[in-house]
């Protein structure tokens, strides 16, 4: 059984850090470029980041270049982003996907003061 699970969620101020993991089974991990997305409340589906494979090549959008970054770990089948200098608008659930699209269960991200 394929399995994406996101976790590392929680409730930080602006300016704060977090460490988002995502485990993944029951698919070739290390072959698979993965993604970071997230959706903010009444919003639609926001790419983060991208990775490829073997970590070679990682891709960012606007909105977190230089604040977040994507990570792998193929012996261990996780996919990692470190978020730093949270701002409000970062606020979302966090899900891990695969390049087919295929998702997991999120985690939720709130900054707040």
């Amino acid at each position: 059984e394929v399995q994406l699970q996101a976790c590392g969620g929680g409730v930080v101020p602006p300016g704060g850090s977090l460490r988002l993991s995502c485990a993944a089974s029951g698919f070739g991990f290390r072959d698979t470029t993965m993604t970071w997305m997230r959706q903010a409340p009444g919003k639609e589906p926001e790419w983060v980041a991208s990775i490829s494979n073997l970590g070679r090549s990682k891709w960012y959008a606007d909105s977190v270049k230089g604040r977040f970054t994507i990570s792998r770990d193929n012996a261990e089948n996780t996919l990692y982003l470190d978020m730093n200098s949270l701002k409000l608008d970062d606020t979302a659930v966090y899900y891990c996907q695969r390049d087919d699209n295929l998702r997991g269960q999120g985690t939720l991200v709130t900054v707040s003061s």
